[in-house]
């Protein structure tokens, strides 16, 4: 029996569509955007639905179903509310070799997962898959995201709406994104992601590798916690995240984020703790955000420092496939090991994201800060930029980044002969194998290299690190 790839989608209003979800017809796509979102169902051919009506399926022993066959019981026991045996029917036909089958199947199972049981994050995860095989599936990356806003997801809601463009849509579906892009931040009130990774370390404290320092007045030599250290550590990261409507247009956003750097002896441990709160108002299709809280830090596990500062941002959509963020902030630092670097700190940073295809985009970022300290050897004006790009291959997703900063204090500071001048310059390689997840987590690895060449011998270090671990794919 012939697999049948088109299914009807009908709109409430009646317009009937027939379009494969994942099929050769796929870069055409015919049917209304989101139709299952607006309350459109979708139906199986004539032939599937008179075969299904000529009877059960028998019990009294062992059955055969073609793939067809499967299809048609899988979706009796959706539309009768049977979720779980419609959810091992559609299992089963996704193992199949034939990737058309194992594609419809999916698709199929993943819409029931995200209208009919309201399991968006195991939706999600079902759309990949099959863009991990079909990337220029157009309409199951739309559906992808529409999952990632139904989890609040609204960055890589985004980008997903921007490789969707890149891919091609028709005007008509085109029209209906930038509806749904506007409309992203509606969605989940309450979410979060967790990051935990081994993280091996050539340089955990980033100290010199010198045994002495240069002063005015000679050569001291380094206590060993003043050098670099190499460790291996466990890094954590986190945020969550609740957001409550208060006018059309308008939200309040409540973020509690947190990262931390853990290793056996505790005196190198690094803590950061950041609570932000303020209002997100969309006009027209940009996107504004203020923002305030506080920022606590750890080192050693006694406190170091502590912030509170405002935050605005404004985000900007540039044509179909690229997005601009510029980003402003202003705090006051509270060191609490050295009264001379409390500082007033100002930052300004712009950057833009650009989707080149379904699989691969990229952008950059500049920015401008300045740390305003009480001592102005320790007042420092720094500026710089960064690039990256990310390429999906296969399950896998690559992300490469380069850097670049310079910074320069006012003055040099008593003890040391020079004014600090630092350039410091990065990279990074990261991959995750979405291949290999577990659940809604997939296994990550990431290299880094850093390098600051600096005037001051105890700021010049050279680092590399590691960091292999999972991350919430979604």
């Amino acid at each position: 029996m012939r697999v049948h790839r088109n299914p009807v989608y009908v709109a409430p209003w009646g317009r009937v569509f027939r379009s494969g979800a994942c099929g050769s017809e796929d870069g055409k796509i015919r049917f209304l955007l989101f139709a299952a979102m607006l309350g459109g169902v979708v139906a199986g051919d004539a032939a599937m639905a008179q075969q299904s009506a000529s009877g059960e399926f028998s019990s009294s022993g062992p059955v055969t179903l073609s793939a067809g066959e499967l299809f048609v019981f899988a979706d009796n026991a959706r539309d009768a509310g049977d979720f779980a045996t419609a959810e091992s029917a559609y299992r089963a036909l996704a193992s199949n070799p034939e990737m058309e089958i194992r594609t419809e199947a999916r698709f199929r199972l993943a819409m029931m997962l995200a209208d009919r049981m309201g399991k968006f994050r195991e939706a999600a995860i079902e759309f990949r898959a099959i863009l991990d095989e079909k990337p220029d599936a157009a309409r199951v990356r739309l559906e992808l995201a529409r999952m990632h806003a139904m989890l609040g997801n609204l960055g890589a809601a985004e980008r997903e709406f921007r490789a969707a463009e890149a891919a091609g849509l028709p005007p008509e579906v085109e029209r209906m994104v930038r509806f749904y892009a506007n409309a992203l931040s509606e969605q989940k009130a309450f979410g979060g992601s967790v990051e935990i990774a081994l993280a091996p370390d050539s340089n955990i404290n980033r100290a010199t590798r010198s045994d002495t320092l240069g002063t005015v007045i000679g050569d001291f030599t380094l206590d060993e916690d003043a050098k670099a250290r190499s460790g291996v550590g466990l890094s954590l990261r986190g945020q969550a995240y609740w957001r409550e409507g208060l006018t059309p247009g308008a939200r309040l956003l409540v973020r509690l984020s947190a990262d931390a750097d853990l290793y056996r002896s505790s005196r190198f441990d690094d803590v950061s703790v950041g609570l932000q709160v303020g209002p997100e108002y969309d006009s027209g299709r940009d996107r504004i955000q203020l923002s305030a809280g506080p920022t606590w830090r750890w080192y050693g596990l006694d406190p170091y420092s502590f912030g509170l500062g405002i935050n605005a941002g404004w985000q900007h959509p540039v044509g179909k496939r690229a997005q601009m963020r510029i980003n402003a902030g202003v705090s006051h630092v509270d060191n609490r090991r050295n009264a001379l670097q409390d500082a007033e700190s100002y930052l300004l940073s712009a950057s833009l994201d650009r989707a080149f295809s379904a699989r691969f985009g990229g952008g950059g970022q500049v920015f401008a800060a300045r740390e305003d300290a009480r001592d102005p050897g320790y007042a420092t004006t720094s500026g710089g930029a960064s690039i990256y790009a990310f390429r999906e291959i296969g399950r896998t997703t690559a992300v490469v980044t380069l850097g670049y900063s310079r910074l320069e204090a006012d003055e040099r500071l008593f003890l040391y002969p020079r004014r600090r001048v630092d350039d410091r310059f990065s990279a990074s390689i990261a991959g995750t194998f979405r291949s290999l997840r577990i659940g809604s987590f997939a296994p990550l690895a990431r290299l880094r290299w850093e390098r600051n060449i600096s005037r001051v011998e105890i700021y010049d270090y050279g680092r590399i690190s590691a960091e292999f671990g999972i991350s919430s794919a979604f």
